[in-house]
C-alpha cells in the first residue's frame, strides 16, 4: 500500500475516533451511556492505534497481527455502537448511524488489506 494511502486511512481513522468521542459528549446521562461510551471511546480510537503501529511494523507478522487487531477493535466499536442506538431515542440513532456505517467501512478496508497481505506471503512461501 502507498505511503499517501496510509496516511489517509490513519487521518480516517482519527477523524472516525474523532466524531465518535464528539457524538458521545452529547449522549444523555445514564449508567448504561457511561458504560457504553467509556467501551466505544477505547475501541474506536484503537482501530487507528493499531494501524499507525501496523504502519510502522517490524515484519509481516507484526504488521498483520497489528490489522488484524484494528479489524477486531472496528468489529468491537460497531457491537458498542449498536448498543447505544438500541438503547437511545432517535436523535442518537440519528447521529450515530454514520459512525455505524463508518465503522462497518474501516471493518472491511481491514479485512481487504489483511487478505491482501495473507495472499502475498503465501505467494512469497509458495503456498496457497
Amino acid at each position: 500500500m502507498g505511503n499517501n494511502t496510509r496516511q489517509e486511512l490513519e487521518e480516517r481513522t482519527y477523524r472516525f475516533a474523532k466524531a465518535i468521542a464528539m457524538a458521545i459528549k452529547r449522549l444523555p446521562k445514564s449508567t448504561s451511556n457511561f458504560v457504553y461510551s467509556k467501551q466505544v471511546i477505547r475501541s474506536s480510537s484503537s482501530v487507528g492505534a493499531n494501524y499507525i503501529e501496523a504502519n510502522e511494523s517490524l515484519g509481516e507478522k507484526d504488521l498483520l497481527m497489528r490489522l488484524r487487531i484494528s479489524r477486531k477493535e472496528a468489529k468491537e466499536t460497531i457491537f458498542w455502537i449498536r448498543l447505544i442506538m438500541d438503547t437511545n431515542g432517535e436523535e442518537e440513532e440519528t447521529t450515530f448511524r454514520p459512525l455505524l456505517d463508518e465503522a462497518i467501512q474501516l471493518n472491511k478496508i481491514f479485512s481487504a488489506i489483511i487478505n491482501t497481505c495473507t495472499h502475498r506471503a503465501d505467494e512469497k512461501s509458495g503456498t496457497h
